[in-house]
């Protein structure tokens, strides 16, 4: 069993993914390949993007006890249509944020819906780029040590991504994704528009 910060020393390193994608609305299936590589962040990166996505609230312990990676992804589709990206991610424990909300919540997609247990870690995700959007954002993880499953989610303009990525061995994850149609007002998104499919071994 992986503890909350030995899930993310295990992330570091190149990893290979193939993908499968299924799009609600075109009823269209696709494939893609994508080789990319996580690089642990330092504390002066950290606080930078601290500073950046969430300046108010956090504890001076967040620093040192919120995990983050440096990532670099190239992806390629079955079409040969290419896509790469690099960002910063950084998994802030609630614990180390305090006062008003600074993340909008709105009620949990029935993906990202996990029951309250003594052992799950809750909290924020930030990253200075957004996939679906540009510019920094924040979103919410969970993570739950018995499964070794880390679970994140973005509210974004016009959707909700809930990413999911489990490891099965020490070298093997199993990754999900479900993206939902944003709805109107402080209600549970229902409307899927795209579902994936993806494993990745590390290189």
């Amino acid at each position: 069993m992986l503890t909350f910060q030995d899930f993310f020393q295990a992330c570091d390193g190149t990893w290979s993914t193939e993908r499968t994608y299924h799009y609600y609305d075109q009823g269209e299936i696709e494939r893609s390949h994508t080789d990319f590589t996580a690089t642990t962040l330092e504390g002066a990166v950290k606080s930078n993007l601290l500073m950046a996505v969430m300046p108010e609230g956090v504890t001076a312990e967040a620093v040192s006890s919120s995990p983050g990676f440096a990532i670099r992804f190239d992806t390629v589709s079955e079409t040969g249509a290419t896509v790469g990206m690099s960002l910063q991610a950084l998994f802030v424990p609630e614990q180390f944020v305090v006062g008003a909300k600074t993340v909008q919540d709105i009620p949990p997609p029935m993906a990202a819906q996990v029951a309250p247990q003594e052992e799950l870690v809750r909290g924020f995700y930030l990253r200075n780029e957004g996939y679906s959007e540009k510019g920094a954002i924040a979103g919410r993880f969970t993570y739950l040590p018995t499964r070794q499953t880390l679970e994140m989610t973005t509210v974004y303009s016009q959707s909700v991504a809930v990413d999911q990525m489990r490891f099965i061995d020490a070298n093997t994850r199993l990754r999900t994704i479900v993206t939902y149609r944003r709805p109107e007002g402080n209600v549970t998104p229902t409307e899927i528009s795209l579902v994936g499919f993806g494993l990745e071994r590390r290189q």
